[in-house]
């Protein structure tokens, strides 16, 4: 028997983004609109286990509260995070939040689990369990107008109502489920975003988390993540996510050792807060090591044209970020916030016109909170994994310029924690960095060249070393520039309005101009900022 019955959203993947969005448009209502029917379907319901996506900022929290599913954080035993500590050869500096503001840290699965539990509760949504194989698409237009899926079960042994065009073969049930708009969100490892974006979309992976548990481990500041420098190699982010489970995640630059756990023991650990050695070193014992790619992709904009019609991307499958400063769940749920506000002005997702319309809206009102997280991880991440001379540079007077206090703290953690959403004063912290490290070099004591079995020593830079660091500043205000304005044109350079006049108008105003503006702001304020009156 052949049934066909049409939803108005088809959502593909049940996990943070997925599962947020689904919910959210069930609250959609207005007085001329039937409740919206939403399909959302996953591959696999079972609880997932993943080593990220377990620390969800304060600007994260309060997107969940927006949503109404602040209740999923809770009864899974969730940990408040209240700030970071930021360790770095025996030194430590403390980085809170701002009061009133907490982040939470869980277990991945927990917290999906509750999400789709949300979902399957929310008026209109259907959870299924199916894999997904092929975007439908019209035979006249080229519109993706549903999906081709496998269920994994049947129910009573015959194909649901909400299905169309079943049939029943070795794998389980094929399924063809219609919609008038489709929303990819299958994660980083999306099959279909090259299918809606094209190939010129590439991802970028430079290093990867290497993840373990340990087990009543004592971290320097409790219920706040511990970022750790370590020296020729990447950081290490380390933060509790049960009452006994504490997450550890060593960055592991491309190529990887082939022994990853030796190369742990010998070059990692002994930069590491004392406390976690006998932590560390049972865990590497216990289990297996787990890794997942640190991947960025700049988001690139929808609903052009060339695109496809009648499909978006959503959450990782469409913009990705290094995970270093916890940001991914953040903007998903940001996002999802947006476009549910946006959705709920649509009378017909059918309308791909008006659709268009609301996806370049969606980039518009995305871009403050989305383009300061995807900047600030990977900036942060150049710095404190630095691999060359001029980024050691920047690493120790990062540190240092934490070590002020004050407002840099409070604006940096701000940033990264997504209560302020400003690019403008993301520049104006990353340069004020790059001079406060180009001040370091003239005024604080440096390490100096020994012989063997000398004691390691410091002083300071004499004065015919001055030429000499007059260059070498030359060569970190660059190599500040080259980190940071690369990274500030992935944003843009997608998202720049029609037309040439709007175009210049637009990278003056989001590029030169912040740079332009930071590098002076900085040039006078940092001074300003070491010596307060």
């Amino acid at each position: 028997m052949r049934r066909e019955e049409r939803y108005d959203v088809l959502i593909v993947g049940a996990g943070i983004a997925g599962s947020a969005l689904a919910h959210a448009l069930s609250t959609i209502s207005g007085t001329n609109r039937k409740p919206l029917r939403v399909a959302l379907l996953e591959r696999s319901l079972a609880e997932p286990d993943r080593i990220v996506g377990e620390l969800l900022q304060p600007g994260g929290v309060l997107a969940l509260r927006q949503l109404g599913l602040a209740s999923c954080l809770e009864n899974m035993d969730a940990i408040e995070v209240h700030g970071y500590c930021v360790y770095d050869n025996g030194k430590s500096v403390h980085i809170p939040y701002p009061e009133g503001y907490e982040g939470r840290s869980f277990h991945h699965g927990r917290f999906i689990m509750n999400l789709r539990e949300a979902a399957k509760k929310a008026r209109g949504v259907d959870v299924i369990e199916a894999t997904v194989t092929d975007l439908l698409e019209c035979d006249l237009r080229k519109r993706v107008i549903g999906v081709r899926a496998t269920r994994k079960t049947l129910d009573n042994s015959r194909p649901s109502e909400s299905s169309a065009d079943s049939a029943l073969d070795s794998e389980g049930v094929k399924e063809s489920f219609y919609a008038d708009l489709v929303v990819i969100a299958d994660g980083c490892f999306s099959n279909f975003r090259s299918a809606v974006l094209g190939d010129k979309v590439k991802v970028e992976t430079k290093s990867h988390f290497v993840g373990a548990i340990l087990e009543d481990a004592v971290l320097p500041i409790p219920k706040h993540g511990t970022v750790s420098l370590v020296h020729g190699f990447g950081p290490v982010l380390l933060y509790q996510i049960s009452e006994h489970d504490t997450r550890m995640l060593v960055d592991v630059k491309v190529p990887l050792p082939k022994d990853l756990k030796a190369h742990i023991l010998n070059n990692i650990l002994p930069q590491l807060p004392p406390a976690l050695h006998d932590p560390i070193r049972k865990a590497l014992e216990r289990d297996r090591l787990r890794r997942m790619p640190n991947s960025f992709l700049p988001p690139v904009q929808q609903g052009s044209p060339s695109g496809k019609e009648g499909v978006i991307l959503l959450g990782d499958a469409w913009n990705m970020r290094h995970p270093l400063t916890g940001g991914g769940m953040t903007v998903a749920l940001h996002d999802v916030v947006i476009l549910r506000d946006l959705l709920s002005r649509l009378d017909n997702f059918a309308d791909w016109d008006n659709t268009r319309n609301l996806l370049y809206r969606w980039h518009w009102k995305r871009k403050p909170l989305t383009s300061t997280v995807n900047i600030l991880s990977v900036a942060l991440y150049d710095l404190f994994g630095a691999d060359d001379e001029e980024l050691d540079v920047l690493r120790t007077g990062c540190f240092k310029y934490f070590e002020l206090g004050g407002e840099c703290i409070n604006g940096p953690v701000c940033l990264l924690s997504g209560i302020i959403p400003s690019p403008l004063l993301l520049a104006y912290h990353f340069f004020s960095v790059a001079f406060y490290s180009i001040w370091v070099l003239f005024s604080h004591p440096r390490p100096v060249p020994t012989l063997n079995g000398e004691k390691p020593r410091s002083e300071m830079a004499r004065f015919y070393n001055y030429p000499w660091l007059v260059i070498k500043s030359i060569r970190i205000f660059w190599t500040a520039c080259v980190v940071f304005g690369p990274l500030l044109w992935t944003e843009i350079r997608w998202w720049a309005p029609r037309g040439y006049a709007a175009q210049f108008k637009i990278i003056m105003s989001t590029t030169l101009l912040p740079l332009i503006l930071a590098a002076l702001a900085a040039s006078v304020g940092w001074s300003w900022i070491i010596h307060p009156s």
